[in-house]
């Protein structure tokens, strides 16, 4: 079972939509029978084996072990991974393109930005696998608090100063090129006000 998969064919992304099989899928974390995992979610055993072998046939349900137990074979299936990630790969024609609207300011453009993060690094994953090998990747992840907004201000331009002067220093004319994406935004809460657009 992998940690994280990503989903980036529309038909599959469209049967782990649903719910009932998404309901699946998160049960499916540990393996079962269609017969035990149909009294685990109150649905007919039948009725599970439709939506198992439709998540099968997307490789989103994995065969674990057959059984023989009289005169039948049963089934033991599980998830193929513990979390799914939908790639915006999924949606192609639809997908957002940071290129379109390249505003540095604008939580559009950053979501566009994210979504390539996602398509990208799935395409990495999902290659990466296939070749049975590893994969080179980098994050990091940190939160801080502006004390107003002109300290916002003040380290966005020290942030990317200091980006730029990296970038300059390390980049060369050959070699395996990579890709760095830097994002600022409001942390989300539960007590928080809903977050809003900033002007500059």
């Amino acid at each position: 079972m992998q940690d994280v998969a990503v989903i980036e064919d529309a038909a599959a992304a469209l049967v782990s939509l649903d719910p009932i099989r998404a309901r699946m899928l998160a049960e499916l974390a540990e393996p079962h029978t269609a017969t035990s995992l149909a009294a685990r979610l109150g649905l007919a055993r039948q009725k599970v084996n439709y939506h198992v072998r439709s998540l099968e046939q997307h490789g989103l349900v994995e065969l674990v072990e057959e059984r023989r137990k009289g005169n039948m074979t049963e089934r033991v299936v599980r998830a193929s991974a513990a979390a799914y990630v939908i790639s915006p790969a999924a949606l192609a024609a639809v997908a957002p393109d940071p290129a379109r609207s390249p505003d540095g300011l604008s939580a559009r453009w950053l979501l566009a930005l994210a979504a390539r993060l996602v398509r990208e690094t799935g395409s990495l994953i999902n290659g990466a696998a296939r070749a049975d090998k590893p994969l080179a990747t980098f994050g990091l992840d940190a939160e801080l608090r502006f004390a107003k907004p002109a300290d916002r201000a003040a380290f966005l331009g020290e942030l990317t100063d200091a980006v730029a002067e990296l970038v300059s220093r390390y980049h060369a004319e050959t070699g395996r090129p990579h890709r760095i994406v830097v994002a600022v935004h409001p942390t989300i809460t539960e007590d928080a006000d809903p977050p809003v657009e900033e002007e500059p």
